[in-house]
């Protein structure tokens, strides 16, 4: 498995920030992206787990491009991003940060219900479930 960022770019308004970054990771891999603050690293991995949609560019996983994914769908193909802070939502739960999140997919009420019952299983956290992110 391949994954592939082809020039991909970020402007914000007139200001580029990431300009024609081209990499290749293949699976089992470690790779380092390095630079000076404001270099544009964490901006370039953004775009390539989905957070943020590159101005211009190409990402693919193998050979199929998944440049205008959602980054919950890039996650079931197995990118995923572990943010820098322990929580996006410090003072949700743990139970409620999970289920902030599956608010956003097309599941019905109960489907989300029994998806967070079933992530909690997966994860062991039903002992933490009602603890601050």
């Amino acid at each position: 498995m391949i994954l592939r960022a082809e020039n991909i770019v970020k402007n914000y308004g007139k200001r580029t920030v990431v300009k024609g970054v081209s990499f290749d990771v293949k699976q089992g891999e470690i790779v380092g992206l390095l630079g000076p603050n404001g270099a544009g690293k964490t901006t370039s991995f953004y775009m390539v787990v989905g957070f943020i949609r590159p101005t211009d560019g190409r990402v693919y996983l193998d050979r199929e491009e998944i440049t205008d994914l959602p980054m919950y769908r890039r996650a079931q193909q197995g990118i995923g991003y572990l943010p820098q802070e322990p929580s996006v939502f410090r003072k949700l739960s743990v139970e409620d940060n999970i289920r902030a999140v599956l608010e956003m997919t097309k599941l019905s009420k109960a489907e989300q219900h029994e998806r967070l019952e079933s992530l909690l299983d997966e994860f062991n956290l039903h002992r933490v479930r009602t603890g601050l992110g």
